[in-house]
């Protein structure tokens, strides 16, 4: 006969609940009231911790049935050495330190975060774009709720007889023996295993399922390569740990045209030798499907290596998209591989004459020739080898120089 039904009532549970009810319980009201998620809870946490050191351990629970909250505070504590703070008793249900008053978390646990990758254009990424992104993540198995069966369902491990934890002895050497514990494979560290003849069918046991997740992912006008979108505790739920996040991470792909470089956009133009002298009028296609219509002045020269820009169309800035950056286009004037011999004493009746050099009486004409280095490199290297090989030829078993007489 139960005295009092106090610590039942904080947790909702009857007196005859089990093991796995007052675990499920107080899994649900510790989250529901820690101080980092509930701050004005703190009162109600402590009702709550205190009540399941309590009843969670077999001695204490039969002295409090028998002599209810004072037969508890007058040291009928079972060798539990007194009541322990809210902090631990959440540190140990939910794993967070070697036994009570260890290393303690802030706020609870959470399941790892999951990272995916999502390829955007530069297009995407100037214009803006909602992309669709299907993922698998596990969920808590609504059928048992993530307890993993029916109630009662749990029972104590016999590998390990309920520490999560296997030790072995290993002899390495005469008379010395080393002790290696380490996590039981039978119940994976939980200390508990699930009778099969209670066990969830739907989640075989496991607590969640994998289901399919959509995402609608919101890529905004300026974002940047590896920027990083989260949707918050969307990750993988599990019983007893907050979900983790979700992050996206943009991956852009490389552009034909454009490279940019922070709000700038960057893009190379060959214009031809009579462009880069006489002037020229081109488009350009934007990254929004608009047409721009550049020219230059005649008589301005263009060289190779010479910039120009365009304000106000380059990228947007992020969370500001009216605000852009700049177009830069770098020039490369492509010369003709040759000229006929009338077309080049034209055009050099047409540009400024250039200044004819000193020459010596004692002076040497000589021819230049077609000089391609990557062709003279890979003859040198063909070269070498054949010496190489006309040497290692040379050399008998005998040694250099060395020839055998015959008969």
């Amino acid at each position: 006969m139960v005295k009092e039904t106090k610590f039942y009532d904080v947790l909702g549970v009857p007196p005859t609940a089990s093991d796995s009810d007052l675990k499920k319980a107080y899994r649900k009201l510790a989250m529901k009231y820690h101080p980092d998620k509930n701050p004005e809870a703190g009162d109600k946490f402590k009702e709550i911790s205190l009540a399941y050191e309590v009843l969670s351990n077999a001695d204490k629970r039969r002295i409090y049935d028998q002599g209810g909250e004072q037969a508890i505070k007058e040291g009928g504590s079972g060798g539990g050495g007194g009541f322990h703070s809210p902090m631990d008793v959440f540190d140990m249900f939910f794993g967070g330190g070697e036994g009570f008053g260890g290393r303690r978390h802030r706020g609870p646990r959470r399941t790892k975060n999951l990272v995916h990758q999502l390829s955007v254009t530069l297009e995407d990424l100037y214009k803006g774009t909602t992309r669709k992104l299907a993922l698998q993540k596990n969920v808590i198995c609504d059928s048992c709720e993530g307890v993993g069966g029916k109630a009662g369902c749990f029972k104590k491990c016999d590998n390990c007889r309920g520490s999560g934890m296997q030790v072995r002895i290993q002899q390495i050497g005469p008379g010395m023996v080393q002790q290696i514990q380490s996590m039981c494979q039978e119940c994976h560290g939980e200390g508990e295993s699930v009778d099969p003849k209670l066990r969830c069918k739907k989640c075989n046991g496991k607590k969640v399922n994998r289901e399919r997740k959509i995402l609608e992912v919101n890529v905004d006008k300026g974002m940047e390569d590896s920027q990083k979108i989260t949707f918050t505790e969307e990750g993988d739920q599990e019983p007893g740990l907050e979900p983790g996040d979700i992050i996206i991470v943009l991956d852009e792909k490389q552009h034909e045209v454009y490279k940019r470089n922070g709000m700038d956009l960057i893009m190379k133009m060959d214009i031809s030798l009579r462009e880069s002298l006489c002037g020229f009028k081109k488009i350009i296609n934007t990254l929004d499907d608009r047409t721009l219509v550049i020219q230059t002045i005649p008589g301005e020269v263009i060289k190779t290596g010479d910039f120009k820009s365009i304000q106000g169309e380059g990228m947007p800035q992020y969370r500001n998209p009216f605000e852009k950056g700049r177009l830069i286009i770098s020039f490369n004037v492509v010369f003709p591989d040759r000229l006929e011999s009338d077309i080049a004493a034209k055009i050099a009746a047409i540009l400024p004459a250039e200044a004819e050099p000193m020459i010596p009486d004692d002076h040497e004409e000589v021819d230049l020739n077609d000089f391609d280095p990557k062709a003279d490199r890979a003859q040198q290297q063909a070269r070498n080898q054949y010496d190489e090989d006309d040497e290692g030829h040379g050399h008998g078993a005998h040694g250099p120089g060395v020839s055998c007489a015959t008969q």
